[in-house]
């Protein structure tokens, strides 16, 4: 993890870097302070309605310039850094300063059941060397062993352990009663004082949640400022084309109050919006499986046929912008920039070079192809308060 540090680097001195330094940070002062013309006092209501996305492109420049500075003063260039080879965005997660690639890699259902470990470990290889480095995962999966398979290809691989972000869940444990839940005797008082623990003891640096209500991470916030302990950083919620109003609504609010990002999964809705069900559901999906009948059920209901029928309507809108159905959903997600990372799931190679190719849509997801969008699926939630301005 990059700290803030005083001193030299390489063979510059002290003074260069604080000249290099106002620099940085002047040329971007420069550019609102600009005199204000007379004539733009009529334009000042549209001009607030402008800030967020003004404050979004400083930030953005002053990262850049940040960036710049920092390499110059280590004799390095752009070309050195992941993001610059593999083309991968990086945002932080939530206000915290942990960087994460804008898509991560999941192993719910994949790692340890429905592939297999080699299969498992050319994803994870696809994923890497494509830039990102978010690997998510969690205690209940596979009953524990996708986290070992992670683990393991890790290990095979020799990655920097500093160059990823792992993530892991608890809750559903072993099948004890004190295997279980979020009690300090299961995670080592109870939630936020137990991952102060966790933390302290370094066996974590940050915790999230994961599918909490509004109210409950308010809630772990409060307690830990009153009682000095590590509040969350960031909440995983299901987010796609038909699930909306909890990332859209909810969640900006806690993001400029506290400062909890979101981490998303399901971008495909468990496959629904790959268009493999347009036509029934196939032996060889994830539907077909026994475990998953409630999904196969939300399929072939008569809201699960109308979900098709809207796919099937933004399907010229994926050919008219040279990618597929899912690249789209993918992008689509992505172009929320309150989203800190979206977290694919991908059962074969083929299927995860494809969903990482929403990279490539994401700068054609204008104002006016998501309007598109949104009068299609008809779904858009409506905010009471615009929490960005």
């Amino acid at each position: 993890m990059l700290a803030a540090r005083t001193g030299t680097v390489g063979n510059k001195n002290a003074e260069d870097a604080l000249k290099l330094r106002k620099q940085s940070v002047l040329s971007l002062g420069s550019r609102d302070r600009a005199p204000k013309c007379p004539s733009e006092g009529g334009k000042e209501a549209r001009g607030r309605a402008g800030q967020p996305q003004q404050r979004a492109r400083r930030l953005a420049l002053l990262r850049e310039l940040e960036t710049n500075w920092y390499l110059r003063l280590c004799e390095l260039s752009h070309e050195f850094t992941i993001a610059y080879t593999t083309g991968m965005p990086h945002r932080n997660l939530g206000k915290s300063g942990l960087r994460v690639s804008c898509l991560g890699l999941g192993t719910w259902v994949t790692f340890g059941g429905q592939i297999s470990d080699e299969v498992a470990e050319q994803l994870m290889t696809i994923a890497y060397e494509s830039g990102v480095n978010l690997f998510d995962t969690a205690e209940v999966y596979a009953a524990g062993k996708a986290e070992v398979i992670l683990g393991n290809i890790l290990k095979k691989k020799g990655w920097r352990r500093s160059s990823l972000v792992i993530t892991t869940k608890l809750y559903w444990g072993g099948k004890a009663e004190t295997e279980r839940g979020l009690s300090r005797k299961h995670i080592i008082e109870e939630i936020v004082r137990a991952m102060t623990h966790v933390i302290n003891q370094g066996m974590a640096m940050y915790w999230g949640t994961s599918r909490w209500s509004a109210m409950e991470i308010m809630e772990a916030y409060s307690v830990a400022r009153q009682f000095n302990m590590i509040p969350p950083v960031c909440e995983q919620a299901e987010y796609h084309l038909f699930q909306r109003e909890k990332v859209e609504v909810q969640l900006p609010e806690l993001y400029h109050k506290i400062g909890v990002g979101a981490m998303t999964w399901s971008p495909l809705a468990c496959g629904i919006i790959s268009g493999k069900y347009g036509n029934g559901v196939p032996e060889t999906s994830r539907a077909a499986l026994k475990c998953y009948q409630w999904l196969k059920e939300k399929i072939i209901s008569e809201e699960g046929r109308k979900q098709q029928g809207k796919l099937k309507d933004l399907s010229p809108i994926a050919e008219r912008l040279g990618c597929t159905l899912p690249q789209l959903a993918v992008a689509w997600c992505l172009r929320n920039e309150g989203v800190s990372s979206v977290l694919l799931g991908s059962s074969n190679p083929e299927q995860l070079i494809e969903n990482l190719g929403a990279i490539q849509v994401l700068p054609k997801m204008t104002s006016h192809v998501v309007n598109e969008i949104d009068n299609i699926l008809g779904n858009k939630p409506y905010s009471k308060k615009d929490y960005r301005s």
